[in-house]
């Protein structure tokens, strides 16, 4: 068994609280938002573009998470609205992180006239890396309640002040890995997406594959999670993949395409040549 001692909360001075979820969220924002920003130019796009595309991703991102949590847990806010907003407190999902960030960043991309396809297949690789990173302080937190598990590598929060003492098998008792299991699925699948980098057609199909990878993972390891049943037996992280799985599983059969290794990819124009952001504004509007 796997025992995790750890306090939720990496730094406390006075009010200012910082906690392991929040510097591990932090650390892989800004991991996704470097990565992309230094492989653009590879896809013809300039980094300070990424760099505000990225801006209006996290803040979606942050309400979509937000929305999410709300949702699952609306028996709570029902009664205790001004906690909806009170996103300090705890309490995001990540699919809704996924979602929203693609939504906001899409819009936002659209609106400027830039290629949403490129952009979101530049993204694809980076967001199964820091997903993973933001998990390990899911690690630490204790969250994501989870079915016992008396076997090998089984995870026991022993932590008085750990989420896990709200779960149903709370403190000392060992559970499903399943922050674990999501991780190495993520590793997975960036393995097989990064393969494919370039290599699929048209552009987007990419950022679609990687949707349908991590849906598939998600569906089944949210089985051993003791989250709140929707119906079925299944939780609301189950619905959310299967509605990215009817989307993403027809579009990626009906569009996409490989690209042979023999055919070399259309080369863009680099950022260098494609002058300031003031002239490549004045290009898009003219």
């Amino acid at each position: 068994m796997i025992e995790i001692d750890i306090g939720p909360n990496l730094v406390a001075f006075g009010t200012f609280v910082l906690s392991w979820h929040g510097f591990f969220s932090f650390i892989a924002v800004a991991t996704a938002v470097f990565l992309v920003g230094r492989w653009a130019p590879m896809r013809g796009i300039h980094p300070d573009d990424v760099y505000s595309i990225a801006t209006w991703a996290i803040i979606c991102g942050i309400v979509g998470a937000r929305v999410v949590h709300v949702i699952d847990h609306w028996s709570f806010y029902q009664n205790n609205p001004g906690q909806v907003i009170a996103v300090w407190n705890g309490g995001i999902g990540l699919w809704g992180g996924i979602l929203g960030g693609f939504l906001g960043g899409a819009a936002y991309a659209l609106w400027r006239k830039h290629p949403v396809g490129v952009i979101a297949d530049l993204t694809a690789p980076a967001m199964l890396f820091v997903q993973t990173i933001g998990r390990l302080g899911d690690i630490v937190n204790g969250e994501h309640c989870a079915k016992a598990w008396d076997f090998a590598f089984g995870f026991i929060w022993t932590n008085p002040a750990s989420d896990a003492g709200r779960c149903v098998n709370g403190l000392g008792v060992s559970v499903q890995p399943v922050i674990a299991y999501e991780m190495i699925w993520n590793m997975l699948s960036l393995f097989v997406i990064w393969k494919l980098r370039n290599r699929l057609r048209p552009d987007g199909m990419l950022f679609a594959l990687y949707l349908a990878l991590y849906s598939l993972g998600r569906f089944g390891v949210t089985f051993l999670r003791e989250d709140r049943i929707w119906a079925f037996g299944m939780q609301e992280a189950h619905f959310i993949a299967l509605l990215v799985l009817v989307i993403t599983v027809p579009l990626l059969l009906i569009k996409a395409r490989p690209i042979p290794a023999g055919e070399v990819p259309d080369m863009p124009i680099p950022p260098e040549k494609q002058g300031s952001r003031a002239e490549r504004r004045r290009r898009q509007r003219g």
